[in-house]
């Protein structure tokens, strides 16, 4: 197989944790070539995010066509957006896409330190412009909800309440988010008492069926970036010729075992995860 490629459009995370920085150390542990446009630069690290700079917009599509005009792309990943020029920018980076590049959306609303990082008119145009354009998103509980028309409301600690009411809130969430244009929904399970994402296709046989993909919950990890590095992961099996169930089986089990690893001692925060098995790499 050829060297496939994917391209990250997202912001900067100058810890290393999240963001363009995850995003190209999960395409690399998949074997994919990593390409980037990044969004905004943020000034960040495990406590929390102290400063946000908006990449001008012009830029932001530059280094989009830079990628296509000399690299190719094939699959793309779309993370933070931030403000609403922003964000239109990249619908129109998407517009400029070769038809059917696979396109996996993660609408990074709230950093893992509780920074806000999309503002609402940002999210109207990602509501209306991007999502149509996702052929997989991967919002958590809290996202999805808020995509749906509510506010999130305060996290429940993990195992507390849940059961069926949790279960069938998550399945409802995850038909309506599809309904709003992407043509796949991933809703990501860490932020619920069982550590299950919920997969819906609408283009699968049997359409309108939720597929359940079970995880385990590392409560002794870091999970700093790993909606990040999932929804690259995802990208990343997409570009390899992946079907998008496949893509999802393994994004989880790859997060998973990034959270697993997760370098707890990094910083006073919430450590980043490790998607590259460091210690191993520094066996060899």
């Amino acid at each position: 197989m050829s060297v496939r490629t994917a391209l990250a459009i997202a912001g900067s995370d100058s810890g290393g944790g999240a963001g363009i920085q995850a995003d190209l150390k999960a395409f690399a542990r998949c074997g994919v070539h990593g390409t980037t446009a990044i969004t905004a630069i943020t000034a960040q690290n495990t406590a929390g995010v102290s400063a946000i700079h908006a990449v001008p917009p012009e830029v932001i599509l530059a280094q989009v066509r830079a990628v296509l005009s000399d690299i190719g792309v094939d699959a793309v990943k779309v993370g933070m957006l931030g403000t609403a020029p922003t964000a239109r920018a990249v619908a129109r980076a998407l517009g400029e896409l070769p038809a059917a590049t696979p396109v996996v959306v993660d609408p990074v609303m709230v950093a893992e330190s509780g920074a806000e990082l999309l503002d609402a008119d940002a999210r109207r145009v990602l509501v209306e412009e991007i999502l149509p354009r996702a052929t997989v998103l991967t919002p958590n509980l809290h996202e999805a909800r808020a995509l749906a028309g509510g506010a999130a409301p305060a996290e429940r600690s993990h195992g507390a309440g849940g059961g069926d009411d949790e279960q069938a809130e998550a399945e409802q969430l995850t038909r309506a988010v599809l309904a709003m244009g992407p043509r796949c929904v991933v809703l990501t399970g860490g932020h619920r008492a069982r550590t299950v994402d919920l997969f819906l296709d609408a283009d699968a046989d049997g359409a309108g069926r939720i597929v359940a993909i079970d995880g385990q919950r590392h409560p002794d990890g870091a999970a700093h970036g790993s909606g990040c590095t999932h929804s690259s992961v995802l990208a990343a099996q997409l570009a390899l010729g992946r079907s998008r169930l496949q893509a999802a089986r393994t994004a989880r089990a790859l997060a998973g075992a990034a959270i697993a690893r997760g370098l707890r001692e990094l910083g006073s925060g919430a450590g980043p995860v490790d998607v590259l098995d460091l210690a191993r790499m520094r066996s060899v």
